[in-house]
């Protein structure tokens, strides 16, 4: 760029201007999504190298496939950052079908992959496809597209406010059948959360939220094993070598760990003494090696990270954008809640779920899913940035007005006044 474009009413473009205009995307959440998945295969590769050899695996079998998924997640990423999201709001209620097929897909015998007991993957030969981990993204598409076509009844009618309720309630059910009740806990309570954000009375939101919780609580009594679970979390010592095993070895974890961690690869209880260690387990194994620095480092980045995309939602609801606002909301919301459900479950705070850590736990659905929607979010912060606004403001106005000289010599005159700029040719949803 030359210096004389770079000169605007006689003062220099600042270098963070020129920066976004160079590349408007948002630096800040890649930064925070790239140092989490560093630390995830850092993490995979410390937890899951003695699971590969018991199971005579290549010692880096898990790495190697979870750095493919990253890869694949990398790309889907970069190609929603490229495309429009108002596509995705045209076509809300057809992916949102796609998902109900794949779910009912996986409760039939033939198709569904069982895996320690639920029915929850559907597989095509060298691959399985998780298919719950889509159901979120898709349900988070449609409740967003939803509350801008119906943003004034959600607002002021129980209509409106009910019927999102009745879609994220049949896939809850569908969720319970595989069984997957954490992943049902998790989109219930993200899909409440942007209701609220789209302005539902408080009232309304904290009766139904309430209730909500009431029939979560009811169905995870009705069930033995999640009574058991719920049993085993009150008091995990009473049983430490059945079913309070897991939780036990965990917070053998975090006591060994103490202030800074046994080492990276030096942990004990990753050695078959915790269950699904490269998994749902794996923050235990940063508490032992990292110790208490090492969590909250994880746990400020994840702050970090839900905090840029909520600044991202708030930069386009403010310009405008409310589709791509609410999506970034229930992107930030699932990300967030499923870390602190997996955290919390880690640190015996909450009762044990079947949940990944997003970016560090070993599962490549989740991993592509969850890259995948900080793509989305990254496009909803290009769409919403100044830099691409005025671009398109400008390629929608008319050619300028040439001036015409001066009958005299006094300053030339403008043939009329300059017509307003109709900015309706770029898409708000």
């Amino acid at each position: 760029m030359s210096a004389t474009a770079e000169v605007i009413a006689g003062q220099a473009v600042p270098q963070a201007a020129r920066d976004e205009q160079a590349f408007p995307y948002d630096l800040w959440l890649m930064g925070g999504a790239m140092a989490l998945m560093c630390v995830g295969l850092l993490m995979v590769v410390s937890t899951s190298v003695s699971i590969a050899e018991h199971r005579d695996l290549p010692q880096l079998y898990y790495f190697f496939r979870q750095v493919v998924s990253g890869g694949i997640g990398l790309t889907a990423a970069a190609v929603l950052m490229r495309t429009p999201l108002r596509y995705f709001a045209q076509w809300s209620t057809p992916l949102l079908f796609l998902a109900v097929i794949a779910l009912v897909a996986v409760l039939i015998p033939g198709l569904g992959h069982e895996v320690n007991g639920s029915m929850r993957w559907l597989g095509f030969g060298f691959f399985t496809l998780q298919t719950s981990e889509q159901a979120k993204l898709a349900v988070v598409i449609y409740v967003a597209a939803y509350l801008v076509r119906h943003n004034k009844q959600v607002r002021s009618e129980f209509a409106g406010f009910i019927k999102p309720i009745g879609v994220i309630t049949l896939i809850a059910g569908l969720l319970l059948l595989e069984p997957d009740f954490g992943t049902a806990v998790v989109l219930f309570t993200a899909v409440l959360g942007m209701l609220f954000l789209a302005g539902v009375p408080n009232a309304r939101f904290f009766f139904w939220g309430l209730a909500a919780l009431m029939a979560l609580a009811a169905l995870s009594m009705l069930a033995p094993y999640r009574l058991a679970r719920l049993m085993t979390f009150m008091d995990p010592w009473s049983d430490p070598f059945n079913t309070g095993f897991q939780l036990t070895q965990a917070l053998i974890a975090f006591g060994r760990g103490e202030w800074f961690g046994v080492g990276l690869g030096n942990s004990v209880q990753k050695l078959f003494y915790l269950p699904e260690v490269h998994t749902d387990f794996v923050f235990a194994v940063i508490a032992e090696e990292a110790g208490f620095v090492g969590c909250l480092t994880v746990i400020a980045l994840f702050v970090f990270l839900i905090w840029r995309i909520f600044y991202i939602g708030g930069q386009a609801e403010r310009a405008g954008f409310l589709f791509n606002a609410y999506v970034t909301y229930g992107i930030g919301l699932l990300i967030g809640i499923q870390a602190f459900v997996n955290i919390g479950v880690n640190m015996g705070i909450l009762p044990t779920k079947g949940l990944p850590l997003p970016f560090l736990s070993y599962g490549s659905n989740n991993l592509v899913v969850t890259l995948a929607s900080i793509g989305m979010a990254l496009r909803a912060g290009y769409e919403a940035s100044p830099t691409v606004i005025n671009r398109a403001a400008a390629s929608s106005a008319p050619p300028p007005v040439e001036a015409a000289a001066a009958p005299h010599h006094g300053e030339p005159q403008i043939l009329g006044p300059l017509p307003d700029v109709d900015d309706e040719d770029y898409a708000r949803v």
